[in-house]
Order: C-alpha cells, then sequence, then structure tokens
C-alpha cells in the first residue's frame, strides 16, 4: 500500500512539473510571437518618413575607442538562445544594451558543454563548425556544422581578448572554450592561447554539476542514462519530435541545436525516428547533450581537464533561494512569492537531496548538507568556484569593493539571494537587483579588467 502511495506521488510531481514547464515554454514562445508581431503592425501602421535625415556628426575619437574595447560576449544556459533567436526576446532581458560593445551568440540550447564551445569560437572567429573528427565518429553525428561566412570578432588574439560572461551553463562552456584555446584544438588556428581570455564572470555558473539532473531523471549511478520514466525523458521525446518534423520556420525561431545530428524526416525517415525514440541513435544515445554534463560526475569529468589561468580574471554570482533552520537542523526555501514557480518545487526538493544510500558518492567527502542550499536549478556550492575533483583558488566577497583591485588568477564569488531565472528573460521582476548585477559586471569588464593601459572609455573621451 504504501509502495503503490509513493508511486502516485511521484506520478503527481511528474505531472505537476511537465505542466509547469509545456506552460512556461509556451509562454515564452507566445511573448515572443505576440511582440514580433506587435512591431510589424507598428512598422505598416507607422511607417517613418524616410525623407527626413538626422545627420550627426560623432567625434573620430569616440568611434575609434569603442572599436577599441574589447567585446563583452554573453554566452546564454540550457534552453537559452542567442540574438536572433525567439524574434525580438532577449535572454539576458536586454542587459546586452548596457554597453557599447555586447555579443549575445545563440548556441545549442541542449547540446553538449563540448560541442557548444565549439560552436562559440566559431562564431567569434567565422568559419565552418568543426567539431572535431574523432569526437563526431564517437558520439555519431557530422563532423561540421553551420557555417559563419563572417565571424563576430574575427581579429580575435592575445592582443584583442575578450570577456566573458556565461549563465548557468554558459559558465562551464567559457571554461571549456579557453582550455581548448590552451589545448590549440581548432584545426588551422595553431596560435590560439589561454590569453585569448581577459575575464570570466559567471552568473548562476554550473561549474560542479547539480543534484537537480538526479531530480529530473538522470541516473546517479551512471550519470549518463535516464530513468524510464522521468521529466527529461518527456523532453527527450519532444526534442526528437521537433528535430524530425524540420519545419524551416518554426526551426528558425527556436533551435534545440541538434542539427549535426541530422535528425530530420529527409534524412532518417520514419526507421530513424523510431531508432531515436527507442534510444539506439541520437544525441541521447550517445550521451552528447547537455545533461550528462550538468550531473556531479560529468561536471567532474569536465573540471579534471579545466585549469585557472593566471593571466584571466574570474568572478561568480553564486545564487540561493533557501535557508536553514538551525534549531530544526533542515533547510528550506527563503520565501514563497520570491521564487519563479517554474522553480518552487525544484528549489524544495533540492533542499531535501539525499544521494542514495545504495550508489557511490559521487567524490570523496560527499555530504548531502553541502548541497542543500540553492536557486531551484543549481547547488549554490556549485556556483561559487570550479572544486571538484581539485578545488581552484577563491576569495568569497560581500561586497564589490572588496576585491579592488582585483587579482588574476583567484575566483572572486559573491553569493546573492535570488532564483535561477530572476536575472534573465524578465527584467521587471529583477527589479533594481537586475541593474546592480549587470551594472557591476559591465563596470568591472570596463574599468577594474586590463592586461595594459585600461582602455578609454567612450563618454570619457573629452574629459
Amino acid at each position: 500500500m504504501i509502495r503503490w502511495w509513493v508511486l502516485s506521488l511521484q506520478f503527481a510531481e511528474l505531472f505537476v512539473s511537465s505542466l509547469v514547464h509545456l506552460l512556461y515554454g509556451f509562454y515564452i514562445f507566445s511573448s515572443a510571437v505576440a511582440g514580433d508581431l506587435s512591431q510589424a503592425l507598428n512598422e505598416c501602421l507607422f511607417k517613418p518618413n524616410m525623407n527626413v535625415v538626422v545627420k550627426e556628426d560623432v567625434p573620430k575619437e569616440t568611434s575609434t575607442n569603442v572599436d577599441n574595447l574589447p567585446p563583452i560576449v554573453l554566452v546564454h544556459g540550457i534552453f537559452g538562445f542567442g540574438k536572433g533567436r525567439l524574434g525580438g526576446l532577449s535572454y539576458f532581458a536586454g542587459a546586452e544594451k548596457k554597453d557599447e560593445r555586447v555579443l549575445v551568440p545563440d548556441l545549442g540550447s541542449l547540446t553538449s558543454v563540448y560541442d557548444r564551445a565549439r560552436e562559440l569560437f566559431y562564431y567569434l572567429k567565422g568559419g565552418q563548425v568543426d567539431y572535431g573528427e574523432e569526437h563526431s565518429k564517437a558520439c555519431g553525428h557530422s563532423q561540421f556544422g553551420r557555417v559563419y561566412e563572417q565571424g563576430h570578432y574575427p581579429e580575435w588574439d592575445e592582443d584583442h581578448p575578450i570577456h566573458f560572461v556565461g549563465h548557468s551553463a554558459g559558465a562551464q562552456v567559457v571554461r571549456v572554450l579557453q582550455q581548448m584555446l590552451v589545448d590549440k584544438a581548432f584545426k588551422g588556428h595553431e596560435h590560439t592561447s589561454e590569453n585569448w581570455v581577459l575575464s570570466i564572470t559567471s552568473l548562476s555558473g554550473a561549474f560542479n554539476g547539480t543534484t537537480r539532473t538526479y531530480l529530473d531523471g538522470m541516473q546517479p549511478e551512471d550519470s549518463r542514462s535516464l530513468k524510464p520514466i522521468c521529466l527529461l525523458q518527456l523532453c527527450r521525446i519532444g526534442v526528437i519530435i521537433y528535430d524530425w518534423f524540420d519545419i524551416p520556420w518554426l526551426k528558425a525561431y527556436y533551435n534545440f541545436g541538434f542539427d549535426h545530428f541530422n535528425m530530420s524526416w529527409k534524412k532518417i525517415g520514419v526507421r530513424g525516428l523510431i531508432d531515436c525514440l527507442l534510444g539506439n541513435s541520437g544525441p541521447f544515445a550517445s550521451g552528447d547533450w547537455i545533461l550528462p554534463d550538468l550531473t556531479i560526475q560529468g561536471s567532474m569529468r569536465l573540471n579534471y581537464h579545466l585549469q585557472t589561468f593566471p593571466n584571466t580574471y574570474y568572478f561568480s554570482y553564486a545564487t540561493k533561494r533557501t535557508r536553514k533552520i538551525k534549531i530544526l537542523g533542515i533547510t528550506v526555501p527563503s520565501s514563497i512569492l520570491g521564487i519563479h514557480p517554474l522553480l518552487f518545487i525544484r528549489v524544495l526538493q533540492m533542499s531535501q537531496w539525499r544521494h542514495p544510500p545504495d550508489v557511490p558518492p559521487p567524490y570523496k567527502g560527499y555530504r548531502d548538507e553541502d548541497w542543500q542550499d540553492n536557486d531551484g536549478a543549481l547547488n549554490t556550492i556549485s556556483m561559487t568556484h570550479p572544486r571538484i575533483p581539485i578545488e581552484h583558488p577563491s576569495r568569497f566577497v560581500e561586497n564589490d569593493s572588496d576585491c579592488q583591485p582585483l587579482e588574476p588568477g583567484i575566483w572572486y564569488y559573491k553569493i546573492v539571494d535570488a532564483d535561477h531565472v530572476l536575472f534573465i528573460v524578465n527584467r521587471e521582476r529583477a527589479g533594481v537587483q537586475f541593474d546592480l548585477i549587470y551594472d557591476s559586471i559591465f563596470e568591472r569588464c570596463r574599468k577594474h579588467v586590463f592586461r595594459k593601459t585600461p582602455p578609454r572609455l567612450p563618454n570619457e573621451a573629452h574629459q
């Protein structure tokens, strides 16, 4: 009887979680469509007078200074999107407008950290995405992907480094990219180095994995396979069908990033669809997708090869929506209304997570209580700095002024009371906190992080 009761609760939780995620996805999609339709209607009804030309003289020095600023590249997380997807909707809620030179690449929203790092390199330098011959054969997908006729920053090199800001899994993507630059992993680009990256700022970054992956359906035994019935199984089936139908206008609007797996009905037919659904082929069969990389074991596999470099500046914002009740010795959500409906159930579940007693712990010294504070998607301990299997140099910061001047090669981290999606998509929800976070990020990039003489900002040109 108890077993049936537990099973009923699990199915009820799966139904509620699936419904909430589906409704939120529909809300995002419909908001983007509504915004585009509204803009198109305004353009039709209120056509600008093309005969009126307003010419403004821009001082040459100002223009030159803008061009000389290192770009700030905003890298989205899981289920994210870059500029050009979902119409005029911004993943970073318009934060890219806070600086004169910001790039927002569109990477695979569910592809592996490795694949996304490769895509990010070619987005910046230009050329056809090369996933690597060995990796492509091992994972069963095409070696080559999207073509960038013109890179968004083709001059990128050691003398023209870049600031990176990564949200969620996007932070780990940037770390993998920096390591690839050190390893000379890009054919035809033999002079890459870690110094191509000036700074890395992490916003709720997934450095050490998350226990949410197990709640969503990843098997803690191997961190690669899925439970038979879980939220991720529903996600897997939906993604396969979406890619199989391959509706051009729909995929142009939003793409999960699996085009190099060639899952379109035009290429694999009905038999191929069945193989994918049964788990015999495709990204979910090979494990070349984002969720295995977000398990604790998967993050350890990545971190084993990743370094923190002495000439790069690092800063991390770790988020949490939990608090500890010391008298009872438990961790609970810090608020009800302050947590996004998409995340509330997971905040509660993650705060009560216990690693299965019959499964070996993911690493030596693992303790459940260390992983209870969370933001609904990631555990706070995972977001501060890379710490497993080897802890990297770090320094806790209460106020931004505490870390001036910044030293390279150290992960400065700050803990912020927020859930995982507070600083993306919906600017109004974060309120003044949104501006405080992004203003501090951009100010740090422009005024406190440099290897040579600090660049002269455009608004300082005539002062």
